[in-house]
């Protein structure tokens, strides 16, 4: 196993966000980070977590570090490494802390050797640059153990979480009775909801802040919609006229990239045609997500509303083999092709399972961007879900949403205002209405998709995200 490493990161300035918020907003964050960088006085500002790419954790870290680094702070980015064993113990506290049982294995002390063995070349590495005096914030279970040890070391720790679950059960006191001996002295513990401390860490320690989305990322940049075609046409998710537009996208460091790989697609026929209305659910191959009660949503939307109608289903997620800390996703990828087979032709010709190439971080950004844009509809029908960053992104594109009333997701989404939400997430007929009831009223979806966009303007960019982390990490440096 090779020890940590660190991810380059680019450098952003803060005034890029003149663009799309208040000047209040702009001027309150650029205070915020001059007095961190005050107030470090040169020291450094450490992010920890398991994986540089796949997953709203990595993308988060790389636009808010580069634009602290704008701000003059020496902001750096660490992920360990693992072996199998230990991400799916780590998978299996994901679960827990979801309320999920997971693969159902014991999280007991054998499970705790495995964990701490693989954390402790990591730890004995990282503290070979890390400065007493530091502050290093570590990210979700995978680095929980690191805590004590950096605090002795004299770092500033800060513990983020961002999953969790409103419900006390079994299985949640497990994964907690696991982490929290871990964290429980850690100066400052971050959740994304109020709801998801549990009552072992609910004292005056642990905060709320929830996540974000950077507005000008490969992701989420502006895509005109012939190029948005072309990236799809590339990629083998849509047919017909590419437009005249290039297949290309802006990468992080402002020099062009091209979108040159296809997805891989299992689907009965052709791709859908480039008109055709588009349903589309982007997320990890996670049992969480939920993709086969999406199938069967839509299949109950098609024979009540659509039968002699062209609405198609994609189903995206990254290349399985992209992802090394999700040994999961393979196993619930395989198991959804299996109930994709069991529904008639004239349903599975209308439903799409692709999975995105993850050999270029840029390209997969690029063709997520597209296909939301591209998306008549968006779909997050999570049974859990601690915060949904695509369901985010969907909304920033003006698109029209569809959510569980679950987690992180109500507080996103305004039932009625700035999308729907579905009060049971297992209720398929539910998501079929909902589905019937967008495409056949496309002046709701306008308003609905118009609002999303002012939503998370409001509330959800990464300036707003990195002034709170600031904001606290200030607190306790001062």
């Amino acid at each position: 196993m090779s020890p940590l490493s660190q991810v380059n990161l680019p450098t952003y300035p803060l005034e890029r966000f003149h663009k799309v918020v208040e000047p209040d907003v702009l001027e309150h964050a650029s205070a915020v980070l001059e007095r961190s960088r005050d107030l470090l006085d040169g020291r450094t500002v450490w992010h920890v977590n398991s994986t540089a790419e796949g997953g709203g954790v990595a993308e988060m870290l790389r636009s808010l570090l580069a634009y602290a680094r704008g701000s003059g702070i020496d902001a750096r980015w660490a992920v360990i490494e693992g072996e199998p064993e230990f991400f799916r113990i780590t998978k299996r506290l994901h679960h827990a802390l979801h309320g999920s049982l997971g693969d159902g294995s014991p999280l007991g002390a054998q499970a705790a050797r495995a964990y701490g063995e693989v954390l402790n070349p990591n730890l004995k590495s990282f503290l070979d640059d890390v400065r007493p005096g530091d502050t290093v914030f570590l990210h979700d279970p995978q680095t929980a153990g690191m805590a004590a040890s950096l605090m002795a070391h004299g770092a500033t720790v800060i513990w983020r979480c961002h999953i969790g679950t409103e419900d006390s059960t079994p299985e949640t006191e497990e994964g907690w009775s696991f982490l929290a001996p871990h964290i429980r002295d850690v100066p400052l513990r971050i959740f994304s909801r109020k709801a998801y401390i549990p009552a072992v860490l609910n004292d005056n320690r642990s905060k709320v802040v929830q996540p974000s989305i950077d507005a000008f990322s490969t992701k989420n940049e502006e895509l005109e919609d012939d190029v948005a075609r072309a990236i799809l046409t590339q990629a083998g998710l849509i047919t017909g006229p590419p437009g005249d537009g290039p297949r290309s996208f802006t990468r992080g460091d402002g020099s062009t990239g091209l979108v040159e790989r296809q997805a891989s697609v299992l689907r009965e026929d052709a791709a859908p045609v480039w008109n055709d209305p588009l349903v589309v659910q982007v997320s990890r191959w996670d049992p969480l997500k939920d993709h086969g009660g999406v199938m069967q949503g839509f299949a109950s939307f098609v024979d009540r509303y659509d039968q002699n109608g062209r609405t198609q289903l994609v189903l995206a997620g990254p290349d399985v083999s992209g992802v090394t800390d999700d040994p999961e996703g393979g196993i619930v990828l395989e198991e959804l092709k299996g109930l994709w087979a069991t529904f008639p032709k004239h349903l599975r010709s209308r439903m799409h399972l692709a999975s995105l190439p993850m050999e270029d971080v840029g390209e997969n950004a690029a063709i997520v961007n597209a296909l939301q844009r591209h998306a008549t509809i968006i779909v997050q029908k999570s049974l859990r879900e601690g915060f949904g960053l695509t369901l985010t992104e969907a909304m920033w594109k003006s698109r029209p949403v569809i959510a569980s009333r679950v987690g992180g997701l109500q507080d996103q989404v305004t039932h009625e205002e700035d999308g729907l939400l579905l009060d049971n997430p297992t209720d398929v007929e539910a998501l079929g209405d909902a589905l019937g009831r967008i495409i056949k009223d496309r002046p709701l979806a306008t308003r609905l998709g118009s609002n999303a966009k002012e939503r998370v303007r409001a509330n959800f960019l990464g300036i707003r995200h990195l002034a709170q982390y600031h904001d606290l990490l200030n607190t306790l440096l001062s």
